[in-house]
């Protein structure tokens, strides 16, 4: 039985998913370090691993027979970051050199840059240079406010730091606390699906579509990746994450379409029309601009399992918004109590990208879970979750503060085979996970993108339903 907050968070997340109360009683946690944070971050990188694998051990369980489950607290943390080392070769920076917090008239503001499109929308707002003491100059005298405002109209990504009460009198702070963890909806198809999990390889010929960027769904189909399941990620000409792709790349095969072009449209549908889970963070309008809503992507794959991630939820006025993991924690009152608990300056985020970890292994459980009610032969259901919704999570489970140091990683907590990966070889965490009877790991190494053709291999286990 885990202990600490991560019990709490656990029991809220199994809850959400829908699972067996005794469930819960299979997990066990070892170990005793803790991130540094005002927030249970560790307790929420075990919780949400452990809800991931208790999902799988539910689905593989026979006859009320318990699949032993463990995390470990010291591997959870570490791969709520970076779980590869380059050895001879480095990754290149994560950020954008004008990226990061900005103090503007009457608050502070933080930019998104990382993708040049974004890049230029928040410079074109700003009418500055590109140059960090120019962005620095240009912000200092306007309104927060005003220039969230302004380059999100723009096309770019701010967030203004906001302290949780501000975030939960906001509109979109109301709308998405009142929204569940995890959003379920029923489909219009109740067919049966011929795939059947493997004890020793449980995802095995399972067929994970995955139109997923930084960083939440790509962990969430690295999970899945890593019980066996065959997930071939998608993604337009030009676009490339250099210093994630190594990281989250880990036993998929990627590729590239542009789904406004008709001859990549129609090989796109035919890979829909064929897979067994759809996993997306587009934007909610995103697919149905290029007509592929709930209801087209039911009719060209009856039974679809259907998981989708939002940043700021999936209601209220911010639900087309564009945002990631860092911005959410300055809209969401992370950021604010952070600096208050340091007694800092400046806006204090979490010691890693908690909220878009925890929410990539909550819908790889929301796939699993999805998959095992498919398999009974009742209704499809599909799962809609957010990184706003997982920073409320943090909030409710808040208890001591977690002070003191985390070692970095060492030589120890890598496997101890290489991974020969197309930049060079590495070093890859060993799992957080295990199971009594299945091990968590990965078919092939990390791919770059656009490195596969768009198809789908061979099925291992079960036919195409």
């Amino acid at each position: 039985m885990p202990q600490f907050s991560a019990h709490a968070i656990l029991t809220q997340c199994s809850s959400a998913l829908g699972l067996p109360d005794h469930v819960i009683e299979w997990l066990s946690v070892t170990g005793t370090e803790s991130l540094p944070s005002c927030f249970p971050v560790t307790d929420l990188a075990v919780a949400s691993i452990g809800t991931a694998g208790l999902a799988l051990a539910d689905l593989i369980a026979d006859a009320g027979q318990a699949v032993h489950v463990e995390v470990d607290r010291r591997m959870a943390s570490l791969w709520f970051d970076f779980t590869i080392a380059p050895d001879g070769w480095e990754l290149p920076s994560a950020w954008d050199s004008i990226a990061g917090d900005y103090e503007a008239r009457d608050g502070w503001i933080k930019l998104h840059t990382n993708a040049p499109h974004h890049k230029n929308s928040a410079l074109s707002a700003l009418g500055c240079a590109p140059d960090r003491d120019a962005v620095a100059a240009a912000v200092a005298g306007r309104s927060a406010l005003e220039l969230e405002t302004a380059i999100v109209a723009a096309g770019g990504c701010a967030a203004v730091m906001r302290s949780h009460s501000e975030w939960q009198e906001h509109p979109q702070g109301r709308a998405v606390i009142a929204e569940p963890l995890i959003h379920w909806n029923e489909a219009a198809s109740d067919s049966p699906s011929a795939w059947r999990p493997a004890a020793d390889r449980p995802l095995a010929g399972l067929r994970v579509l995955d139109l997923t960027r930084i960083l939440a769904g790509p962990v969430a189909t690295r999970f899945l990746a890593g019980f066996g399941a065959d997930v071939l990620r998608i993604d337009p000409s030009d676009w490339d994450e250099p210093a994630i792709a190594p990281d989250v790349t880990l036993g998929k095969r990627c590729a590239r379409l542009n789904l406004r072009r008709q001859a990549d449209r129609e090989v796109f549908e035919q890979l829909l029309s064929e897979a067994d889970v759809l996993v997306h963070g587009y934007r909610r309008d995103a697919l149905e601009a290029l007509g592929l809503d709930a209801a087209a992507r039911q009719a060209i794959r009856p039974g679809l399992m259907d998981v989708s991630l939002n940043a700021y939820g999936h209601s209220g006025p911010w639900a087309n918004r564009r945002g990631f993991d860092s911005l959410v924690q300055l809209s969401s009152g992370i950021a604010a109590a952070g600096m208050v608990w340091r007694s800092s300056d400046r806006p204090v985020s979490l010691p890693v990208q908690a909220l878009d970890h925890a929410t990539g292994y909550l819908m790889a459980a929301a796939v699993i879970r999805g998959v095992r009610t498919r398999l009974s032969g009742s209704a499809v259901r599909t799962a809609q979750l957010s990184l706003a919704r997982t920073a409320e999570l943090l909030f409710t489970a808040r208890r001591e503060a977690a002070t003191g140091s985390f070692p970095p990683a060492a030589p120890a907590d890598y496997a101890s085979d290489p991974e020969a990966t197309p930049w060079g070889p590495a070093r890859r965490l060993k799992p957080p996970l295990h199971l009594s009877n299945c091990a968590m790991r990965w078919d092939r190494p990390a791919q770059k993108l656009g490195s596969a053709s768009a198809h789908w291999e061979n099925r291992v286990s079960g036919e195409p339903a």
